[in-house]
């Protein structure tokens, strides 16, 4: 099935998100309060406090912030990879919004990401709502028939129907022996270079390295080869 699939019809990605606010103490009353119910639910056996917990903030749309996109295209031998980074969110999603406005328009595109459908995309299409940006067609699933929605997720692939676990990047790209995207930062640091250390820089390199790898992954999922560095360009 998936070698009927035409990988230059595919753009492929990845997001990176921080809390919206640099600290609990900075959320606006209102948001706190909201924050500490959520919390009641996130809570382990360490019974860590709202304050504590916040810095997982970013992996909700509704307590965090989108602060880059990478996306990755095949065309020929080449991969191109292209980031969308910015400290103000709604000119990042305006400027991927273009991009999927003006490239990714069609029935036979998709767009393919590693836990995409739980994460990256309904996280975009929730910022979007949020910062009053009209969402693509091919991001918009409402009203849509499952066999129409255009998202392919390489957790899914992998998991031929079975949904009791979740199987990491880092995971399959060791069973892969494809390099790994973690030898710099991890999800769980992004909230702090960003907050604290200011270098979104290196959060973007971060990102982009993982659309690399969920190429890669797609590419032994349809048994190919895999892109040699020398036809990977950032542009």
């Amino acid at each position: 099935m998936l070698n009927k699939l035409n990988i230059e019809n595919i753009l492929f990605l990845d997001i990176e998100t921080a809390p919206l606010w640099e600290g609990y103490q900075k959320m606006p009353e209102k948001f706190r309060h909201l924050w500490d119910h959520k919390a009641q639910y996130l809570k382990t056996a360490g019974e860590q406090s709202p304050e504590d917990l916040y810095e997982r903030a970013g992996i909700y749309a509704e307590f965090g912030r989108i602060i880059c996109i990478s996306v990755g295209f095949v065309r020929g031998e080449e991969l191109k990879i292209k980031s969308f980074y910015a400290d103000s969110e709604k000119d990042l999603l305006n400027e991927f919004a273009l991009l999927l406005h003006q490239h990714y328009n069609k029935d036979h595109h998709n767009l393919c990401a590693h836990n995409g459908k739980e994460f990256d995309f309904p996280y975009i299409a929730r910022r979007m709502l949020v910062n009053g940006i009209e969402i693509p067609a091919i991001l918009d699933t409402q009203a849509r028939k499952p066999w129409e929605v255009k998202f392919l997720d390489t957790m899914e692939m992998w998991k031929f129907g079975d949904y009791k676990n979740f199987t990491s990047l880092e995971l399959l790209s060791a069973i892969f022996e494809i390099p790994t995207p973690k030898d710099d930062i991890s999800g769980k640091d992004v909230a702090v270079v960003y907050w604290r250390d200011k270098d979104l820089a290196r959060i973007v390199k971060y990102c982009q390295k993982d659309v690399i790898t969920i190429v890669q992954l797609f590419r032994k999922f349809q048994l190919c080869s895999l892109i040699p560095d020398s036809a990977i360009r950032i542009i």
